[in-house]
């Protein structure tokens, strides 16, 4: 076979960006994912800046650890709630409601700073801003079948995740440069946080320009009980979601590539914000300009996946790719990470950006192309959790042994090894599936 050329591929994936980007629903679709993820940035920043990065406070890797866990675990476990509501209530009011619920839950939160809180009422209204957040974007998942065609959801995916994603590190980009303008204390926080409700508000607004009905769901068959009913026996709907993955030896082993990298990863990441704050800088502001730092190149490795991943996987397939994003996080690590020191660790977070959001890509891709619409939300659902829990469970373990500098060669190491057999043990179980059967839209 004659391979296709780079310019040819490089064409036909531009071609097929500028359809879909000619669809008017796309283009309101994205435009609230945008506005949303913009303000997720400038969200975490006031909180970074709050809880890790004050002149008053100490990070270790327990109080890291804890935070991780108070706001990733528990809203984690309103996965299957959100399943039970994607699926049977229309996702156009999803998407033009939360972002409201958020700006006035992010208000709370801005009280509780002015008050001083920084307890468990304040990460309480953390976790309900937190959680709403992944209740909208499991709806935002599901809804791109609606608006785009199956055969161009790689590019789709590819220009709106990691799109939203890049501005996401501008939303934190701008939340720096409010606290610079603001302050470092309470009061800087407070007005940071009453800009991103403003924000919040814009999100819901253009999600209003969509079709009540258009983004679904459209059930096929038998789409389970009503939602009072369903609310009851959540786990049983969890259950239902589950049984449809395992069905689907395709999509369930996307999930457990997913899991798996995101495992290693929270652990890198935790690594990342210690050394930040206690190794690569000698004050908590300097700290925040370094992980601020990070955090933009590996950004700049988000961006670099949507480009390259959509040509990749019209020459292999995507579980050959997946693959090989394992194999670069294990060696980029061994190269890059091992001195422990900024530039290497920096250029290191660009390539662990680019795993990152090509996997997620890829995984993305293949559960929509090949979940029926009936059961997107509760599957998209139950990858949110499993997103969420298996980062904060790395947290929780790297907290146990992890120095508070960050420090950790045999750490690493194991991180390492375990990127390396995980892609040579992915490359094998996806050679013995067969080709995914794709759903019906």
């Amino acid at each position: 076979m004659v391979p296709v050329s780079s310019t040819y591929g490089d064409r036909v994936h531009a071609g097929q960006l500028r359809e879909v980007l000619r669809g008017r629903d796309f283009r309101r679709l994205y435009g609230t994912r945008l506005a949303s993820q913009l303000t997720d940035g400038v969200f975490q920043v006031a909180l970074a800046g709050y809880v890790f990065f004050s002149p008053e406070r100490q990070t270790t890797a327990g109080k890291a650890a804890a935070a991780f866990a108070v706001t990733l675990l528990p809203y984690s476990a309103l996965g299957p709630f959100a399943g039970v509501f994607i699926d049977r209530w229309r996702r156009r009011q999803i998407l033009v409601w939360t972002p409201v619920l958020r700006a006035l839950l992010v208000l709370l939160v801005a009280a509780l700073v002015a008050a001083g809180q920084d307890g468990l009422l304040f990460f309480l209204g953390v976790l309900a801003v937190l959680g709403v957040n992944r209740f909208f974007l499991a709806a935002l998942s599901a809804a791109l079948p609606h608006v785009v065609r199956r055969d161009r959801l790689v590019t789709a995916n590819a220009f709106t995740v990691t799109s939203g994603t890049v501005i996401a590190f501008a939303g934190a980009g701008a939340g720096y440069l409010l606290r610079g303008l603001f302050g470092a204390g309470h009061e800087g926080t407070v007005l940071i946080l009453v800009w991103a409700a403003a924000l919040f508000l814009l999100a819901g607004l253009i999600a209003t320009t969509l079709p009540k009905g258009l983004l679904g769901p459209h059930p096929a068959g038998d789409a389970g009980p009503g939602v009072r009913v369903a609310l009851g026996g959540v786990l049983t709907g969890l259950a239902d979601g589950a049984r449809h993955i395992t069905r689907r030896p395709q999509a369930a082993l996307a999930l457990g590539a997913i899991s798996f990298h995101r495992f290693l990863y929270g652990i890198v990441l935790i690594m990342t914000l210690l050394l930040c704050r206690n190794h690569f800088a000698g004050d908590p502001d300097r700290g925040l300009e370094t992980f601020a730092l990070m955090l933009g190149v590996s950004g700049a490795g988000y961006f670099a996946a949507a480009l390259i991943t959509p040509a990749v996987v019209r020459r292999i397939s995507k579980q050959a790719w997946v693959a090989w994003l394992l194999g670069v996080a294990a060696l980029s690590l061994l190269v890059l990470g091992m001195p422990f020191t900024e530039r290497p660790w920096a250029a290191g977070a660009f390539l662990l950006g680019v795993v990152s959001q090509g996997v997620k890509l890829c995984v993305d891709t293949t559960l929509q192309e090949i979940i029926e619409d009936a059961y997107r939300g509760r599957v998209f659902a139950v990858y949110d959790m499993l997103f969420n829990a298996t980062f904060a469970a790395a947290a929780a373990a790297a907290a146990t042994w992890l120095p508070a500098d960050g420090r950790a060669a045999p750490t690493l190491l194991m991180v390492i090894l375990a990127y390396a057999a995980g892609a040579v043990a992915y490359r094998t179980a996806a050679s013995r599936i067969r080709p995914p059967v794709p759903a019906l839209r």
